[in-house]
């Protein structure tokens, strides 16, 4: 069993920053790829960064520049640093990450965290 707990939402004004966490816990062997996700109201859930076990990271193109994802492997962590937030990065964050345990390799999804920016 993997559980995934998200933290660092919540509301900020427009040039902003905000810091998203999200740590894995249960039993497994390692985690491959780690992401972030977004679900703003009324659209899909879309990419907004990726980082392998390695350390290769890819943005959507709406972020690029302003967000920076970073992982700890020994802490089994995956962070979102958001700066010069925007209106239009509201949405619900969801951390992705795949794992290997006795199960097999599989996705498990955060709870989410929401994220207003508003002045």
């Amino acid at each position: 069993q993997v559980q995934l707990v998200e933290s660092g939402g919540g509301l900020v004004q427009p040039g902003g920053s905000l810091r998203l966490s999200c740590a894995a816990s249960g039993s497994f062997f390692s985690i491959n790829h780690m992401g972030w996700f977004r679900q703003a109201p009324g659209k899909e859930r879309e990419l907004v960064a990726t980082i392998t076990a390695g350390g290769t990271t890819n943005y959507a193109d709406s972020v690029k520049g302003r967000f920076t994802i970073s992982r700890d492997n020994a802490k089994n962590t995956v962070d979102l640093q958001m700066n010069s937030l925007k209106p239009e990065d509201t949405a619900v964050y969801y951390c992705n990450l795949v794992v290997v345990s006795p199960v097999g390799i599989r996705p498990y999804w955060g709870q989410g965290t929401r994220v207003t920016v508003s002045s």
